[in-house]
């Protein structure tokens, strides 16, 4: 167990932008590509995850200062410490079970291809680390391993099935074929889903409006360079940061949006044969099925309407922050809240307006959840001294991925302590649920009838 353990901590010790193209070169090779284009597609996949995560580390670096000091301006202090994914995947894998979960995500995705209840091949196996998150807060409500390993089963389910349900939606919007997101962020959607229809049937926000309609209404204000100039410029003067130091964080915000979709070329890049290669693989041994390839949401980070949603999410999450009865969290580290704009962009398709309004709504859910799971994440910190903190701090992150799944299958069981709220949440994520699949499933036949009549209109 101890060798098993060693085995995958190492694995998993070399990041998403090495584990990853491992990872892709392996099953590249399983579906019979040549060698060389295997090991070129692992490759550029580890250049565009490095580059990503260069870029996000850029602007991170740009905007948290920004952050810090409109809520110094404040003078409101907060007790919990915001670590960031980072310090919360840290901490996960220090819980002594944690080995245990790559083994089971690997058998339960193998036994659903076998059983054909998914078509996804997850090969997002370094972002384990969210389960065990899960399985954590699971055991410090219940203190059961058991339950823990449980409820991490059913959220490696529900993330193939939801990268199923996505597929279709997310080919259309990112243009890159055979892949989906089996990243846990994604759960979201469910709950944004009821809102977003309610939005639908205003007039004006139902209309198609992502950033290309954005430049035509806009012009040259809407271009990556200039809109991006002038959200830093708007941060800087928020941050009361003198002149020279509010146009160098401007230029910042600038390059990263300018850069971001020339990042996400090269996903497309390293994609694309090995979706060609799978696909082309299962038709061979099974006539009616194709398999696509289960992903992080980087490659996704070309589309405009997810950054324009994250840098709005700044400002709007730190105003929440000083004033939201039931907030102990100062964001911090998860300040730039990615989990909070995907799920947005794919519930939307894109309508950047309606983005910024889901974001608005729901930017709270992340810091009550933060807050929620500070207890827990603090014990497993200070019984392993996976992070060092000081007499009565407490520490969380305050942009947890798939915030309400998280917290109602770990806090469910609080329903035997006579608190029903967690039960009450769990029904409205899987009502969400079942009616954002519906909605899914319903886009892919309305979209292949559509072809269907295109195809019998050029036949004829």
């Amino acid at each position: 167990m101890e060798v098993l353990s060693n085995i995958v901590n190492f694995l998993l010790s070399l990041g998403a932008s090495i584990f990853v193209p491992i990872i892709i070169i392996i099953a590249g090779l399983i579906v019979k590509m040549k060698l060389k284009d295997a090991i070129s597609s692992g490759v550029t996949l580890g250049v565009a995850f490095t580059g990503m995560s260069m870029l996000i580390d850029f602007m991170t670096g740009a905007i948290s200062p920004a952050a810090e000091a409109m809520l110094s301006n404040t003078g409101i202090s907060l007790p919990i410490i915001d670590g960031g994914w980072t310090t919360m995947s840290t901490i996960s894998w220090s819980w002594p079970y944690a080995f245990l979960m790559f083994p089971l995500l690997i058998v339960v995705n193998i036994i659903m291809l076998v059983l054909k209840k998914t078509n996804t091949f997850n090969a997002d196996l370094w972002n384990v680390w969210g389960k065990i998150f899960t399985a954590v807060a699971v055991v410090g409500i219940t203190k059961s391993v058991l339950l823990a390993f449980v409820v991490a089963t059913i959220q490696i389910i529900v993330e193939l099935k939801c990268a199923d349900y996505h597929q279709h939606r997310i080919e259309k919007l990112s243009g890159i074929p055979g892949v989906t997101c089996t990243h846990k962020m994604v759960f979201l959607a469910a709950v944004m889903y009821p809102v977003d229809l309610v939005l639908r049937k205003i007039p004006g926000l139902n209309k198609n409006f992502n950033a290309e309609v954005l430049k035509e209404k806009l012009g040259i204000f809407a271009e990556n360079h200039i809109l991006g100039f002038i959200l830093g410029l708007i941060f800087g003067i928020l941050a009361r940061y003198e002149i020279g130091e509010t146009l160098t964080l401007a230029i910042k915000c600038s390059a990263s949006l300018t850069l971001f979709p020339v990042i996400t070329k090269y996903f497309m890049q390293a994609l694309s044969p090995i979706s060609d290669a799978v696909s082309e693989y299962m038709n061979e041994k099974f006539k009616d099925r194709t398999l696509v390839v289960g992903l992080d949401w980087p490659f996704l980070g070309g589309s405009n309407e997810i950054w324009l949603a994250i840098i709005w999410s700044v400002p709007v999450t730190l105003i929440f922050s000083l004033f939201l009865p039931g907030n102990e969290i100062l964001p911090f580290a998860g300040i730039i809240n990615i989990a909070l704009a995907v799920p947005a962009f794919l519930v939307t398709g894109g309508n950047i307006i309606r983005m910024l309004i889901l974001c608005t709504v729901f930017a709270p859910v992340f810091l009550w959840i933060g807050t929620a799971f500070a207890p827990f994440m603090t014990d497993l910190a200070n019984q392993t001294g996976a992070v060092a903190l000081g007499a009565g701090q407490m520490i969380s992150n305050s942009s947890i991925d798939g915030p309400v799944f998280t917290y109602a299958f770990s806090h469910v069981f609080k329903v035997l302590q006579g608190d029903y709220i967690p039960l009450i949440v769990l029904v409205v994520w899987v009502v969400g649920f079942l009616l954002y699949r519906r909605d899914l499933l319903s886009e892919v036949k309305a979209d292949e009838a559509n072809d269907m009549d295109i195809a019998d209109t050029e036949s004829f």
